[in-house]
């Protein structure tokens, strides 16, 4: 049986999770073929709404204890690099330690739905692919309920283009814009990897970010909102989002992997 190692108030607040795996003798096997030459695999499609596995001990082949979320969108920086961007409280330790060089892997569980979220003792890294990606900014997270700095809660992931290539569209969400915010009572969505495609009217703002009525629950981190294929926003947690152009600006602001955050494709 799966325990959340955080309390389920803080884990919905974050809508990120930590997780201890059942033990290995009533698990599925964890094992997976080992990964081919770069050469003859194919490259696996990531995009924003892929469910992500990662912090997994004591490897990935035999996960013990894990966290999962959501990358919010796949692009390119002015460098060229292809990067990746979700939340960045996934990448924030129980003492606040930020962990830049984390590996990422794709999380090979099937989505889930708001009626039915995603198994997450099904939760389990793509070994074939291998991981995809390396972590290496992690913003302020948003400490919402605390009396931390405010962030815009978002990580930056460089991508590993011989493993994985970008995808417009991931589960019910297309992504072929950025734009700002919608006007308060637009309908907008999000695509998580634990509760799938949700909606929900914008309600507002409430200091750095905006507010919405769109369900999340742990795993949903980082998830992308949208409105129609514009990506507006990254869901963190209790119906609160940061806008992705205020993203893009602090990235811009930094320097480095993910400065000029354009869409890959």
């Amino acid at each position: 049986m799966l325990r959340a190692l955080r309390a389920l108030g803080l884990a919905v607040l974050t809508a990120g999770l930590t997780l201890t795996a059942v033990p290995a003798a009533t698990a599925a096997p964890a094992v997976g073929p080992a990964a081919a030459p770069a050469a003859e695999r194919p490259l696996t499609p990531i995009g924003g709404g892929t469910g992500i596995i990662f912090r997994i001990t004591p490897t990935p082949e035999e996960r013990q204890s894990f966290m999962v979320c959501t990358l919010t969108a796949v692009g390119r920086d002015n460098a060229g690099n292809l990067v990746g961007l979700t939340n960045a409280h996934c990448f924030t330790d129980e003492k606040g330690n930020k962990l830049v060089g984390e590996k990422v892997y794709r999380d090979t569980s099937p989505a889930g739905t708001a009626a039915a979220p995603a198994d997450l003792n099904a939760s389990r890294p793509d070994l074939e692919t291998g991981p995809i990606g390396t972590v290496t900014y992690v913003s302020t997270p948003n400490n919402l309920l605390n009396a931390g700095p405010k962030g815009l809660d978002f990580a930056v992931i460089k991508l590993d283009e011989s493993r994985v290539a970008p995808t417009t569209t991931v589960g019910g969400v297309t992504i072929t814009s950025i734009g700002a915010p919608p006007p308060n009572g637009t309908r907008m969505c999000k695509q998580g990897h634990r509760t799938g495609l949700t909606c929900g009217i914008k309600l507002g703002t409430h200091d750095i970010w905006f507010t919405h009525l769109i369900w999340t629950n742990g795993g949903d981190s980082g998830s992308p909102v949208v409105s129609g294929q514009t990506l507006v926003g990254n869901a963190w947690g209790v119906q609160h989002s940061s806008a992705i152009l205020d993203i893009i600006a602090e990235m811009n602001a930094n320097g480095g992997v993910g400065a000029g955050f354009h869409l890959a494709v």
